[in-house]
């Protein structure tokens, strides 16, 4: 019996697996990226929690001294830092590219869409 030809099919499909392999490394790479950023968020929340309740801790204590004062004022900026990290690593610049590229793409052809309308129109 002859062996049986290799296919175009065959083919394409070995030429595609290397791009895919590269693709399923990139969602994998991606997918720890996001658990890292998951387990960040959770600690950091914890950490706002615990921060804000010492906060009310000390609020609640009438007689505010001078160490007292200078702990809120520490707290504060501990709280003010924990929350530029929660909302600054939400977006970041590669994750807005894509979609910024869109809108400016869409938005120029909708502007001369919009020129060569308003020319015939005028």
């Amino acid at each position: 019996m002859k062996p049986p030809r290799k296919s175009y099919n065959s083919s394409s499909e070995e030429n595609q697996s290397p791009d895919f392999e590269q693709e399923l490394a990139q969602v994998e790479r991606s997918l720890v990226s996001i658990k890292e950023r998951y387990t960040q968020i959770k600690h950091d929340q914890e950490q706002k929690a615990q921060w804000q309740q010492r906060q009310q801790q000390l609020k609640d204590n009438k007689p505010q001294t001078p160490e007292i004062k200078a702990e809120l004022r520490q707290i504060q900026k501990q709280l003010e830092l924990l929350e530029l990290n929660l909302e600054s690593q939400l977006f970041s610049w590669r994750s807005l590219k894509k979609p910024f590229w869109q809108v400016i793409r869409f938005g120029g052809m909708g502007v001369i869409i919009g020129w060569i309308l308003k020319s015939y129109a005028g």
